[in-house]
């Protein structure tokens, strides 16, 4: 179970990101946060994890508090945390197997990790994750020959390296086209329903939200707005959609408004 209590996230610029939010996630949920540009959905994530420190409250994750744990500890209970990212965040130059076995460098000691040196039975782990997500053939092509839609799903691959029993995917669909993103989410869908993996996945597009997610959390200026299910917001009111996307919002155009850009926190 992940839980988040009164977060809160102040940039030094004095923006306040995250306004005191709490929540929980129980384990094998595909909780879903929608929201505009700059409502927070981006710090969210990367505070799970730490890649952003909260300036104020708890994040507790199977009984470890993520907030408060030293480097050390940390870097232990990243192992579980498998993160996918909107513009896939991969070495270009280096090989798709390099790309997705840098997903275990949290298992091998900083030495090892250095020079990339990683024993065998990871490989073959390595080679098993591309097989599904279909790209076993792509395994020694530099990582900026693939498409988007190849690049997000080394990205995958990389994460379920980790063994993580939880899955942050801040906007991965955002750049690509409606087939692709189905198929992307597909992927997430079948790691939450087969292998059992939680995930917290930020998106745009209501009507990909409404098909993936099992419960639905709405944020606006760093504030909870709306919670529900995926059967809640197939039945949103007009209310509830402006309540998160504002007054100017309109239902039929929704999905261009929404998905002009990412985050910019």
């Amino acid at each position: 179970m992940l839980e988040i209590k009164n977060l809160r996230k102040v940039y030094p610029d004095g923006t306040e990101a995250l306004k005191g939010i709490s929540f929980t996630v129980e384990d094998g949920e595909f909780l879903v946060i929608i929201g505009l540009s700059g409502s927070g959905k981006s710090t969210l994530l990367r505070c799970i994890n730490r890649l952003v420190d909260p300036t104020e409250g708890e994040i507790i994750l199977d009984g470890d508090i993520v907030s408060s744990l030293p480097s050390g500890e940390l870097r232990t209970v990243r192992r579980k945390i498998g993160m996918i990212f909107q513009h896939f965040n991969l070495v270009k130059r280096s090989s798709v197997l390099t790309n997705v076995l840098s997903g275990r460098l949290g298992y091998v000691n900083p030495a090892s990790s250095l020079m990339y040196r990683f024993p065998e039975r990871d490989r073959k782990r390595a080679f098993e994750a591309l097989e599904m997500v279909g790209i076993t053939d792509q395994a020694y092509k530099r990582a900026d020959e693939l498409s988007g839609g190849q690049q997000q799903r080394v990205g995958i691959a990389r994460a379920l390296m980790q063994d993580p029993s939880l899955i942050l995917a801040d906007e991965p669909v955002a750049s690509l086209d409606p087939v692709l993103a189905h198929s992307i989410l597909g992927y997430l869908e079948k790691l939450n329903k087969q292998e059992g993996i939680t995930v917290l996945c930020s998106l745009h597009y209501l009507d990909l939200v409404q098909r993936y997610a099992t419960r639905v959390i709405g944020l606006k200026d760093g504030n909870i707005v709306y919670r529900g299910t995926g059967e809640d917001i197939r039945n949103m009111t007009d209310e509830q959609f402006k309540e998160i996307y504002g007054e100017e919002a309109i239902r039929v155009g929704a999905a261009s408004l929404t998905g002009e850009a990412a985050d910019v926190q």
